[in-house]
């Protein structure tokens, strides 16, 4: 899936990612796409919930295996 940054919330846990992703969301363009990265398990409730809330649009998640557990979710600015 082609996105527009990255943001990279490796080994940080809730509520870091999501507030670093409102953060970096607020730099985009609407309709843009934010790659995030992140090992938290909690993010992934906390994610899809955050878009909810929030009028951003989840427009992927691919789990990646491995020892790190990275997840990269692709939200769509709203």
């Amino acid at each position: 899936m082609t996105y527009d940054d990255d943001l990279d919330a490796i080994g940080l846990l809730c509520p870091l990612p999501v507030l670093k992703a409102r953060k970096r969301l607020k730099s985009l363009e609407k309709g843009q796409v934010l790659r995030l990265q992140a090992t938290d398990p909690a993010a992934v409730i906390d994610v899809p919930h955050f878009c909810a809330e929030q009028g951003h649009k989840l427009v992927g998640q691919d789990d990646q295996s491995g020892p790190e557990g990275v997840t990269f979710y692709f939200i769509k600015r709203g």
